[in-house]
């Protein structure tokens, strides 16, 4: 009866083995597809394209071994793009979905001229959006961000400012496309801006070309 049993397990065991043999075989010769597609949308122009040849030049093996700690490094360093999503179409597909960034502002950085992206990086493109507001000064981008940030929630119209001139004391001037200049102090408000703004929209004033709210509470206006 041990004997048995004993051939029993012994057949077992040499089927275990065979078994797994073979599957190791198998799984030696399989190989998964190179990705194959990489499909983007969302920049302008060649931009989509020049973004793929970046992201075929990491060699990218499989989708089920992806690094995508790589893709991601080279998509963030893109100075276009405020952000994006990866999907993974199996087996050999990725779609980036990107969202551009909105330019706000020229500037002028060392001899170059560069557009400030809400992602609050600088671009450097030959084309320049005349209808953006030229910076003049040398604010760090955060401090022209929350500049911009008080601007929207004021009652200024941001694509009627022709010009923004930065102190280095951080304060700023706004200089409307009807060429009115509104001089704030370092700490304004929105509540400034909306002051300013209620002289700018009466007729009784619409010759004044300087419009001081650097005082707390005050606005004086010069012609």
């Amino acid at each position: 009866m041990h004997q048995r049993k004993g051939k029993i397990i012994l057949i077992y065991f040499l089927l275990l083995i065979t078994v797994g043999s073979v599957n190791n075989i198998y799984l030696n010769d399989f190989k998964f597809d190179k990705i194959k597609n990489i499909n983007i949308s969302g920049l302008k122009g060649i931009n989509n394209q020049i973004l793929k040849q970046e992201i075929i030049s990491l060699n990218l093996e499989n989708i089920f071994l992806l690094k995508e700690n790589e893709i991601r490094s080279l998509i963030e360093k893109n100075t276009l793009i405020e952000n994006y999503k990866i999907f993974k179409k199996y087996p050999s597909t990725l779609n980036i979905k990107v969202k551009e960034t909105d330019f706000l502002a020229k500037i002028n950085k060392s001899g170059k001229m560069y557009l400030i992206g809400s992602n609050g990086k600088l671009s450097k493109i030959d084309l320049s959006d005349e209808s953006l507001p030229f910076i003049f000064g040398k604010p760090e981008i955060s401090e022209f961000l929350k500049f911009k940030k008080i601007i929207d929630a004021s009652e200024i119209q941001y694509n009627e400012i022709k010009s923004l001139y930065f102190f280095q004391s951080k304060r700023w001037d706004i200089v409307l496309k009807n060429n009115t200049l509104i001089k704030l102090s370092k700490n304004f408000t929105r509540e400034a801006l909306n002051n300013a703004l209620l002289f700018l929209n009466n007729n009784q004033f619409k010759d004044i070309k300087t419009i001081d709210a650097r005082v707390k509470n005050q606005i004086i206006i010069n012609e």
